[in-house]
């Protein structure tokens, strides 16, 4: 390690934002050997690792950051295995700036240092070279069903397949990865990392299932009978939010689910060689100011739209999506109105969207959330012609599972209630961790549910065995 302290983190190259536009090809385009050296040499070390407290699956931080300064990938890559089942996906969409990296030493004198940036190229370098042997472990004779492929049910399926356990993944929708493979788009998390790691734990003996709706085609019920002796719910929260206001209804009105599975998934027609309809016009509102919302209007763009619009009741400081994300939209194009709401939407004879008529919003005092609420300025009303508008207001938790499944208490907005250091639930035998249990939240706080699910289920299988 250097002893003079660069306070400057090494930048990370991207594709032009004029060239990026028009394809789904990755934004960021990874660091180099060199950079990536440089990078981690900042790092000095501390006794006491504060960005291991940051971090949600316990990564050990500082270990690896001093294999890849010294050059030895294979090591780091170990390290970060030893607790991360999705480090391709964690290094590219982990909001490390308010978790590991805001805890940097390094970040109270100047930039912490990029430990996503160094996840993601000790995962790449992985994918390079090639996968490493499969796992061999000593087999248990007992079975889980994990419910969701998603970041909370790969998690706990790859850490109970390392501690020997037959594994089997139920997934809904006819491809495993749930919110990373359906809702993310690929110039930010490319279906290619996704598909490795998904290979990766396939490779370790967790067995998947596609187009098994648990709550339809089998219930939790259904499965104990089936010989599983432990359940994993991590269906997360995909129903969507709508404002329910007038003219809702009109075609070329989706919400983000929606819009986002239709392109990231079942390939909709911005991809020449598909034909799946997506119809989006010369002009698009994207309401929200979140990662979704963000991922929604740059979809658009790509998807052909001439203007993409965000609509936010709210200012610039209250959003939430991460600052790389806003500034990237920034670059490509993006128009962004802020303390603005829709109140109406507008649409011709034939029942397509035409125009939204918005108000305009002042901020008042602090409520639930900690931000400041947005007050209607009363007659400040005004339209926007619009040919779509994509609601990114959230999600609610999946109702399938606990609706059909007994002795599995929720809370008042559908979230299944969890014992917070196991993930049990009331029910003996089921586990439940990520956005069922949270509420919609980051795909690291949802691999997080799954290693502490995992370890309960551990602990509750070896009282089992006696």
């Amino acid at each position: 390690m250097s002893d003079k302290i660069n306070p400057t983190r090494v930048p990370m190259s991207e594709q032009d934002a004029k060239e990026r536009i028009s394809d789904f090809r990755e934004v960021a385009l990874g660091y180099t050997v060199e950079e990536v050296r440089r990078e981690a040499e900042r790092c000095i070390q501390c006794k006491k690792p504060k960005c291991e407290d940051g971090c949600p699956v316990k990564v050990p931080i500082r270990d690896f950051v001093m294999a890849v300064a010294e050059g030895d990938d294979e090591k780091a890559l170990e390290l970060v295995k030893s607790t991360n089942s999705l480090p391709a996906v964690c290094g590219r969409v982990c909001p490390q700036e308010e978790q590991c990296e805001a805890k940097c030493v390094i970040s109270k004198k100047g930039d912490g240092i990029s430990i996503g940036r160094l996840e993601r190229f000790v995962a790449d370098w992985e994918m390079q070279r090639g996968p490493a042997k499969p796992n061999v472990v000593e087999k248990k004779n007992q079975k889980v069903a994990i419910v969701g492929s998603g970041p909370a049910g790969l998690t706990c399926a790859g850490d109970l397949a390392r501690l020997g356990y037959d594994v089997t993944v139920f997934e809904a929708l006819h491809a495993p990865g749930g919110v990373l493979i359906y809702g993310i788009p690929e110039f930010r998390l490319p279906n290619r990392v996704v598909h490795y790691e998904v290979e990766n734990l396939r490779r370790n003996g967790v067995r998947i299932e596609t187009n098994a709706v648990i709550g339809k085609s089998l219930t939790v019920d259904d499965l104990f009978e089936d010989g599983f002796d432990a359940i994993f719910v991590g269906t997360g929260a995909g129903l969507p939010r709508f404002m329910g206001i007038p003219g809702e209804n009109l075609n070329g009105v989706y919400s983000a689910n929606e819009f986002l599975t239709r392109v990231n998934l079942m390939r909709a027609d911005c991809f020449p060689e598909n034909h799946t309809p997506v119809n989006v016009g010369k002009r698009v509102a994207v309401v929200g100011a979140g990662n979704t919302a963000m991922d929604s209007a740059r979809t658009a763009l790509r998807a052909g739209a001439e203007e993409a619009h965000i609509i936010y009741r709210r200012s610039e400081t209250e959003m939430t999506a991460r600052v790389e994300e806003y500034h990237h939209a920034i670059e490509e194009g993006v128009i962004f109105n802020w303390l603005t709401n829709p109140v109406r939407l507008f649409g011709n004879d034939d029942g397509w969207l035409t125009a939204m008529e918005c108000i305009r919003m002042e901020l008042g005092e602090p409520d639930d959330s900690g931000r400041r609420r947005p007050v209607p300025i009363e007659g400040s009303e005004f339209k926007i012609d619009v040919e779509n508008m994509i609601l990114a207001l959230g999600t609610s938790p999946n109702p399938l599972v606990p609706q059909t499944a007994t002795d599995i208490d929720t809370r008042s907005w559908g979230g299944i209630v969890v014992d917070e250091e196991t993930g049990a639930t009331s029910r003996e035998g089921v586990f439940a961790g990520g956005d069922i249990v949270t509420g919609a939240a980051t795909v690291i706080l949802a691999m997080g549910a799954g290693k502490t699910a995992a370890s309960g289920i551990d602990e509750y299988l070896k009282s089992k065995r006696g």
